[in-house]
Order: structure tokens, then C-alpha cells, then sequence
């Protein structure tokens, strides 16, 4: 394709669809986790007709089944196996089954749970009815239903963006963080309703199921689109070329693909320069990329996602879900939690994901980037030391709302930011053709960090 022929994205169009389908992508385990006094109501035994509430309004006794740490770690360990495995096999099977398929399994899961609503069940089986889901069906990025299924779909759909220009990475980042800020709206709301609560969880579970639906929708939709096969076109003769001379385009123009400027026209210019000249190692005529050859490229980015992750799934929520407002009892302490936890959270985390956007600092080649993920494990004792009323040996030094309240806004916009970070710097490590490879091993590393954060999760809480 000519140079003067490079496509346009149309009305935003692809840039759209990313943006849905990373709010899809997310929407599912975002309602799970925001739904804990619901899971804690049934666990606990209550009444069924009170069980299903949303708004905790009931005095849940300890959590005996430990479900938030539970429903954490298993939603991760099926994730990080099966990441690993499309890492290797992502090839064997044709990428829009593997997209597809995985959608409409997570949205079969997920049914189950908003029938499981109406259905009277003893706290065991249904513990354990439960955990089953969260492991077939929960996936996450950031803390995304189905682990075993979405680690498929989160990792094929970065493997199609690590062909892309960066900026539909962030696009796809930014509507996962959103998705959390809808869920923990869609909680508030159904406190604040005062429907009856097998109506509120059942309309709170099905609500999900939608942004799956609209999820499948934009995917169809993207090989209808000229600028979305320009990029996703496996002719790994002509793509790197095309990318270049796309590129190139976009900086002699004041807006790129329709989208404003951002990242930086500088950034577009490196991208340009490396694969202009190719590593002297490089084979001129590229074939199928090696996956170690390609993290012996991206190991140490890799890695800052694995920390980034592995402090935030080990204090939220399985600690930060048990901080209480000290002004003592009334409508703000109710509403404690569901905003300055979960809302703010994922507000934060979203903006922090936006942020790149803008610029990408430090680049990939700095060192200070590990100083800054490191520095993230001083959250750790921060939140376990703020108002946790359920605690036996560790002291409460931050007991004000104000004091946990600052942290959580550090903690959430560092971690969108380093995430989304780390997720467009990896594929500008690489050659052209090894973006996809990049991609799949990133999301690899993504669910290792959350699982290892989940895990630690468990000795953090027994240490309160």
C-alpha cells in the first residue's frame, strides 16, 4: 500500500471499539468484586430474602469462608495458567474463535451467577458453586468473568493491540478502568434504590452481560473495518512496512487516525528510527518470532508489571475492603467503603491509565522505573494499619477516614499509570513482527503478578 494510501480511523471507529471491548473485558469482574456483601450476606446464611443485598445494611458475622481472598486468588491461578499457554499456542488456534468463543462462555458463566440469585442454597454449596465460577470466569488486569477464558481473550485481544499504534493500548486500558467506576456507580445505586434485593442483585448481575453482548458486537466489527485489517493483517511481509509508512503519515499531520495527539509526535519518531534499523542480530527476513528471543527484550518491564500487580491484589480488596470509616455509625459509614474504596479506586486507576496518553515517562530504557514500582510495596503497611476494625496484632496508626482516603488515591493512580505504562512500552522493545508475541507474554506476566498478589493477600490479612 502506498504511502499516501495509508487508511484513516474513520468517525474513531476502531478506537471505539477498543474502548468497549476493554470495558467489556472488565465489567464482569468488577461487578464480582463489588458485589462482596451480597456473596458475604448468602455465605453467612441469612435470610434469602435479605442475603441478596447490595447495601450490607445486615450485620455479616466474620467471614469464615475468607471469600475475598478466595475468590482473588482462584480468579487467578486458572488466568496465569492458561495465559502461559496462549503465550505458546496462540497460534494453533484461529484468533477469532479464541476471541469470540471466550466471550461467549464468560457470558455463559456469568448468567449462571445472576440465576443463582434466585435460587435457595445452603452457604457451602454455594461457596463452592462460587469459586468455580471465579476460576472459569474471572479475569483481571486490573483489579477482568472466567480466568480460564478471559486469560484467552485478554491475551489475544493485547496480542492484537501490540500491533497497533500505542495509542488504542491505552484506549483499551482506559475502558477497563472505567469499567471498574460503572460497577462501584451500579453498587451505590442499588444501595440507594430501595428495591427489594433478590430485584437489586438480579438487575446488578445481569447488567454485565450487556457489556459482554456490546463487547462481541465490536469485535465483529473490526474486520468491517479498513484501518483495523490494515494493522491486523498476519501478512508479516507487508505489516511492518505498512506500519512504518502509517506513521509517517500520522506525524505530518496535527491529528493522527482522527484521534488528538497522543502519545507525543516524539514518541511516533523513535518508533519510526528503531524499526528503521533493525538489531544487528535481526534476520532481514523475519520469521516466526521465538517467544524467548522476545522477553530476553522485554524481561525487565515484565517484571514491573509483575510488582505493580503483586501489591495491589495483595491489600485490594482482601484489605482494603475491610477498612471502616471512624466517625461511627449513619449513612457515611455505610456508604464508607463502596466510594472511598471501590469508586475512588477505580477513578483514579482510570485517570492514571489515561495519563499516558499524554506522555510516556520514564521511557523504556530509564531505570527509574523499577524505583517507582518498588516504591508502591510502602502501600502494603499503609492500609494495614488504617481502620480495620477486625485485627489482633498489628496497631491502628491511621485511624482517620482522611488518612486512608490519601492513600488510596496514590495507591489507584499509580497503579492505572504504571500498568498502562508498562503495557505500551513493551511492543516499542521489539521488532515489528514480535509485537504480538510481546503482547501475549505481557498478559502472561500480568496474571503472574495478580496471582502472587492474590496469594500474599492471605499472609498479609492473618498478619492484621
Amino acid at each position: 500500500m502506498a504511502r499516501g494510501d495509508a487508511p484513516q480511523d474513520s468517525y474513531h471507529l476502531v478506537g471505539i471499539s477498543f474502548f468497549i471491548l476493554g470495558l467489556g473485558t472488565l465489567l464482569p469482574w468488577n461487578f464480582f468484586i463489588t458485589a462482596i456483601p451480597y456473596f458475604q450476606g448468602r455465605l453467612a446464611g441469612a435470610n434469602h430474602s435479605t442475603a441478596g443485598s447490595l447495601s450490607a445494611n445486615h450485620t455479616v458475622p466474620e467471614d469464615t469462608f475468607n471469600f475475598n481472598n478466595w475468590v482473588t486468588l482462584l480468579s487467578q491461578l486458572p488466568l496465569l495458567v492458561f495465559t502461559l499457554l496462549n503465550s505458546f499456542l496462540y497460534q494453533c488456534i484461529p484468533e477469532t474463535v479464541r476471541i469470540l468463543g471466550s466471550l461467549l462462555a464468560i457470558l455463559l458463566l456469568f448468567v449462571l451467577t445472576a440465576v443463582l440469585v434466585k435460587v435457595d442454597m445452603s452457604p457451602g454449596p454455594f461457596f463452592s458453586i462460587t469459586m468455580v465460577s471465579a476460576c472459569l470466569v474471572e479475569q483481571q488486569p486490573h483489579p477482568c468473568p472466567s480466568a480460564a477464558f478471559g486469560a484467552i481473550l485478554q491475551g489475544s485481544l493485547f496480542g492484537q493491540l501490540g500491533t497497533m499504534p500505542s495509542t488504542y493500548s491505552t484506549l483499551f486500558l482506559s475502558g477497563q478502568g472505567l469499567a471498574g467506576i460503572f460497577a462501584a456507580l451500579a453498587m451505590l445505586l442499588s444501595m440507594a434504590s430501595g428495591v427489594d434485593a433478590q430485584t437489586s442483585a438480579l438487575g446488578y448481575f445481569i447488567t454485565p452481560c450487556v457489556g459482554i453482548l456490546m463487547s462481541t458486537v465490536c469485535h465483529l466489527s473490526l474486520s468491517r473495518l479498513k484501518f483495523a485489517r490494515y494493522y491486523l493483517a498476519k501478512d508479516s511481509s507487508q505489516a511492518p512496512t505498512q506500519e512504518l509508512e502509517t506513521k509517517a503519515e500520522l506525524l505530518q499531520s496535527d491529528v493522527k487516525n482522527g484521534i488528538p495527539n497522543s502519545p507525543q509526535k516524539v514518541a511516533l519518531t523513535l518508533d519510526i528510527d528503531l524499526e528503521k534499523e533493525p538489531e544487528p542480530n535481526e534476520p532481514q527476513n523475519p520469521g516466526k518470532p521465538s517467544v524467548f528471543v522476545v522477553f530476553r527484550k522485554i524481561w525487565l518491564t515484565a517484571l514491573c508489571l509483575v510488582l505493580v500487580f503483586t501489591v495491589t491484589l495483595s491489600v485490594f480488596p482482601a484489605i482494603t475492603a475491610m477498612v471502616t470509616s471512624s466517625t461511627g455509625p449513619g449513612k457515611w459509614s455505610q456508604f464508607f467503603n463502596p466510594i472511598c474504596c471501590f469508586l475512588l479506586f477505580n477513578i483514579m486507576d482510570w485517570l492514571g491509565r489515561s495519563l499516558t496518553s499524554y506522555f510516556l515517562w520514564p521511557d523504556e530504557d530509564s531505570r527509574l522505573l523499577p524505583l517507582l514500582v518498588c516504591l508502591r510495596f510502602l502501600f502494603v503497611p499503609l492500609f494495614m494499619l488504617c481502620h480495620v476494625p477486625q485485627r489482633s496484632r498489628l496497631p491502628i496508626l491511621f485511624p482517620q477516614d482522611a488518612y486512608f482516603i490519601t492513600f488510596m488515591l496514590l495507591f489507584a493512580i499509580s497503579n492505572g499509570y504504571l500498568v498502562s505504562l508498562t503495557m505500551c512500552l513493551a511492543p516499542r522493545q521489539v521488532q515489528p513482527h514480535e509485537r504480538e508475541v510481546a503482547g501475549a507474554l505481557m498478559t502472561f506476566f500480568l496474571a503472574l503478578g495478580l496471582s502472587c498478589g492474590a496469594s500474599l493477600s492471605f499472609l498479609f490479612k492473618a498478619l492484621l
